[in-house]
């Protein structure tokens, strides 16, 4: 076993892990009752939630996907964020009071006071099936990162890190996910600025030859690499090509749907003490992710600038499409920084996967007590049960990650990965159209909602089929996969409108389980 890191480099390390160790015992202390332990009393400042939101949506993939973009094409992944302050623009000002009004815990109450206990259930487990798949994959490749930089084994690193952040996570809970969210945010941006000023320094002429070097060779364009070329995006263009309007569109569609439906949002507007400081964490989150995700493409343009000046055969591979561009910046990291430094860089890739890999298991553990052991299995049981019930499902969703990260390791995984994120794709298609229905529509029935997420879900397999070539010509049509998400979304909603207005909007249609009023039904959801 060949240990790449040195002892002040492990001395860092370890010294974050203790910090972490230490706030989700602090946090421990606190959590006397599943509204402290899902939403943490709802006494958070906005300024603390944002900066947790910055934090779970930057991953490890992210930290290092950024740069591998900007060094091997262009800012192209920039694109989609665009479009984040105009969801929370909309989402602040439609989804937001409600969630807050309701005192709302989960995400997905609404949906039964809007259609019935079906179309929460439903929703419930797809959002539990897309980020167990999520968590598995990113604790996979954060491991693999760990474990091209320490040269430790790949199944140790994914045992350590995940069971780690599992033990503060469990223990510690919402407020647990939300201060080492902070913190980890700020470990994050300080890896990365340790980063750009070690390449910065060693490029000849500074800062200035990096943005003569990146102009030079079109690297701040929206560009995408095509044969070895790069080559500007056009604004609009055919279904089968990226677009300017295509990314910021896919963007848009994206931030709805996370700020509308996703448990790890949803959870954060309610741990908050007020309306006015949830609108505040949300802002927080979009002035702080924008500038941070510009910073992580303008570091993987110096590196390009570097390697421009200090060319070298991996780079040169990973320019060529030899190797993969996430390499890249582990590969400076390894090579370039000094001792120490390095383990503080090795700190930051683990807090951006730990900020995301947290919020995910204990969002799936809201969900499952809250949506379905509460309100379907163990209705009338004392607060302190469904506390031990969050605990045991927080653990159960950290053994399927890292189990899932541990059958990745052993199997093919570009395969695996891929299987992995259309089967994610498959079951979550379409929720942003869900909630458009509940929010906009006086659609009251079940089945036409039903009716949308079936021919939601055929469309979404149509794709997936089409695009491996396992359907015959005349029936398959293939389109860049970016447009996935938007397509379900538009079909999700028409389907579901068209077939209430077409069949049901005349008939006095009853929920599967309910005859009482709308406002009777709510009370029950929410109370």
């Amino acid at each position: 076993m060949d240990i790449k890191i040195g002892y002040i480099d492990t001395i860092a390390i370890v010294g974050y892990f203790v910090v972490m160790a230490v706030i989700g015992y602090i946090c421990s202390r606190k959590n006397k009752s599943t509204e402290e332990y899902f939403v943490g009393g709802r006494s958070f400042g906005g300024w603390v939630i944002g900066l947790s939101l910055v934090g779970t949506s930057i991953s490890s993939i992210s930290f290092l996907a950024y740069p591998a973009d900007s060094f091997k094409t262009s800012w192209i992944r920039y694109l989609p964020n665009i479009a984040l302050p105009i969801a929370v623009l909309i989402a602040s000002r439609t989804f937001l009071k409600f969630f807050r009004d309701k005192r709302t815990t989960s995400a997905y109450q609404f949906l039964e006071a809007r259609f019935g206990t079906s179309i929460r259930i439903y929703a419930t487990m797809a959002f539990i099936v897309a980020e167990s798949i999520r968590l598995g994959i990113v604790l996979y490749l954060t491991s693999l990162i760990v474990h091209e930089l320490t040269g430790l084994p790949i199944d140790l690193c994914i045992i350590v890190a995940g069971g780690f952040v599992s033990i503060y996570t469990i223990v510690g809970g919402i407020d647990a996910v939300i201060w080492t969210d902070v913190l980890q945010t700020l470990v994050l941006v300080g890896g990365g600025i340790l980063c750009l000023a070690m390449v910065v320094a060693k490029v000849p002429g500074g800062i200035a030859e990096v943005f003569r070097v990146g102009l030079e060779n079109n690297k701040f364009s929206f560009s995408e690499n095509i044969n070895g070329t790069l080559q500007n995006l056009d604004f609009f263009g055919p279904l089968s090509e990226k677009t300017i309007f295509m990314l910021i569109l896919v963007g848009f569609t994206t931030w709805m749907t996370s700020y509308s439906s996703n448990q790890n949002i949803i959870q954060r507007y309610c741990a908050t003490r007020d309306l006015k400081e949830t609108k505040k964490a949300m802002w927080v989150c979009v002035w702080s992710s924008l500038p941070i995700w510009a910073f992580f493409m303008f570091l993987g343009t110096a590196l390009f600038a570097f390697f421009h000046h200090f060319p070298t055969e991996e780079t040169q591979q990973i320019l060529a499409g030899e190797r993969k561009a996430e390499q890249v910046l582990p590969f400076f990291i390894i090579n370039y920084l000094p001792s120490g430094v390095t383990g503080i860089v090795i700190a930051a890739t683990l807090a951006a996967a730990m900020s995301s890999l947290d919020s995910g298991i204990n969002a799936i553990s809201t969900v499952s007590v809250v949506d379905i052991y509460k309100r379907v299995f163990v209705t009338k049981k004392a607060d302190k049960h469904y506390l031990k019930a969050a605990w045991f499902f927080a653990s159960l969703a950290s053994v399927v990650m890292i189990g899932g990260a541990l059958i990745i390791s052993h199997t093919d995984t570009n395969t695996l990965q891929d299987t992995g994120l259309i089967l994610a794709s498959v079951v979550s298609g379409g929720m942003l159209g869900i909630y458009i229905l509940g929010f906009f529509t006086k659609i009251r029935g079940v089945r036409s909602v039903w009716a949308g997420i079936a021919t939601t879900l055929s469309f979404t397999v149509w794709t997936v089929l089409s695009s491996k070539d396992l359907l015959p010509d005349a029936i398959s049509f293939r389109y860049d996969l970016y447009y996935t998400t938007i397509f379900g979304n538009l079909i999700m909603f028409f389907v579901g409108f068209g077939v209430y207005n077409i069949f049901f909007k005349s008939k006095s249609e009853v929920l599967e389980e309910d005859i009482d009023s709308e406002t009777q039904r709510q009370e029950k959801v929410y109370n």
